[in-house]
């Protein structure tokens, strides 16, 4: 919390030097990247931290609830098209960039992509790539599937971190720098940019200074939310995990799938009552700080140094998170695609529901729900299309070659 007060403080001064630091480098960027520095320089120890499992297992669906609760359906329809272009664009990315990654490392260093039984490199990047197609349930999903050693699982968890957060911290600058992008992709962007007005008129049109009823009700909701979703996502995850065991590989005896699941269904079915209102109290900005503080929880979680004992696989997620990247610049491209389509359609693949609701943050708080939709839908195909990715760079590994 005080490092959200320093960085919140210090953007909005008016001295110029400190206002050229944040032209170039987004508030948001530094609450993720300082828990980072100080978790890789041992300062704090994120990994054991209470409060990632805080941010996780309580404000991320807190905060998922209040953002969903703003919700347009009939807006977001009409979003429909290019969103969906995005997303499948980086998935595809995913599935084609992790074979050819491996492929093209293998033809270099294959000892960097071998490894022998049961230390094949192969079964750790497939869980990785049930991580940057869905999220961690995903990731885990993939993990029993595939059975990666401990060894090799560990060093996956560090390319894992590095490469994806990279990018994350790439999409989250490119935010700030949102129209020139647009420029680059010659894009039309009206769509965006009416829904943000449309939202913000309503808001601006009926918001009031919250009195503290309002806000004991919006925390009511999003905890009640969160707490009704967590009672009926540990049973069902339980009876499938008992019932149906093989239902695992698409991570549908996750609790926290079915957490994140009830989370979006509660604020839609909410978005449909008069708690919709709350908006026009803070709903919105209550989730924000929320959000801003899963942010933080998120960074405790890198370590920036941890890639330094396998440099090899570092190069191999690089290539890999490229090629994502390049198609769905081409894509984005030849279709005329907002950048927001870009950045949401990738983390919507790459970091899951917190990702995308990060880095639509980052455009605007209306437009939360569009990135998670999207990620949501990644944690149905997340394992499926993890599994293909992961039986491709097995065929592309130096012992099947």
């Amino acid at each position: 919390m005080v490092i959200l007060g320093l960085v919140f403080y210090t953007s909005n001064l008016s001295n110029k030097y400190v206002k050229g630091f944040y032209n170039i480098i987004p508030p948001l960027l530094l609450c993720y990247f300082l828990p980072g520095v100080l978790n890789s320089l041992h300062i704090i120890d994120g990994a054991n931290s209470p409060l990632t499992g805080v941010g996780s297992n309580y404000l991320l669906p807190a905060c998922l609830i209040l953002f969903v609760l703003n919700l347009d359906l009939k807006e977001m329809w009409a979003l429909r098209k290019r969103a969906g272009l995005m997303f499948i664009t980086g998935t595809i990315g995913i599935v084609i960039g992790g074979p050819l990654a491996v492929y093209l490392t293998a033809l270099v260093a294959p000892e960097v992509v071998g490894g022998a039984a049961p230390d094949e490199v192969w079964k750790g990047l497939g869980s990785l790539a049930g991580s940057w197609i869905g999220g961690s349930a995903n990731q885990v999903a993939l993990k029993e599937i595939l059975q990666p050693s401990p060894k090799v699982f560990s060093s996956i968890i560090a390319v894992d971190v590095f490469v994806a957060y990279i990018w994350m911290a790439f999409l989250l600058y490119g935010a700030s720098k949102s129209k020139k992008f647009d420029k680059f992709f010659n894009a039309e962007s009206s769509d965006v940019e009416a829904l943000k007005e449309k939202m913000d008129a309503k808001v601006k049109a009926n918001s009031r200074n919250p009195e503290t009823k309002d806000l004991m009700y919006i925390i009511a909701l999003a905890f009640g939310g969160t707490a009704l979703a967590a009672m009926l996502a540990g049973p069902l995850a339980a009876y499938m995990g008992t019932n149906f065991p093989e239902l695992a590989k698409f991570s549908l005896t996750s609790t926290f799938f079915w957490v994140i699941f009830f989370a979006s269904v509660i604020g839609v079915i909410l978005s449909f009552t008069p708690a919709k209102k709350l908006e026009y109290v803070g709903a919105s900005k209550v989730a924000t700080v929320f959000l801003y503080v899963l942010i933080t929880t998120i960074g405790m979680q890198m370590d920036i140094t941890a890639i330094l004992d396998n440099p090899g696989l570092l190069v191999v997620g690089l290539i890999w998170m490229s090629v994502h990247a390049l198609l769905l610049l081409i894509v984005g491209k030849i279709f005329k695609v907002p950048f927001f389509y870009f950045a949401v359609g990738s983390m919507a693949n790459v970091g899951g529901v917190a990702s995308a609701s990060v880095t639509s943050a980052a455009f605007h708080p209306s437009l939360i729900s569009v990135g998670v939709i999207l990620a949501v839908f990644g944690y149905a195909i997340g394992t499926y299309a993890g599994w293909l990715t992961a039986i491709l760079m097995q065929m592309a590994s130096p012992g099947a070659m």
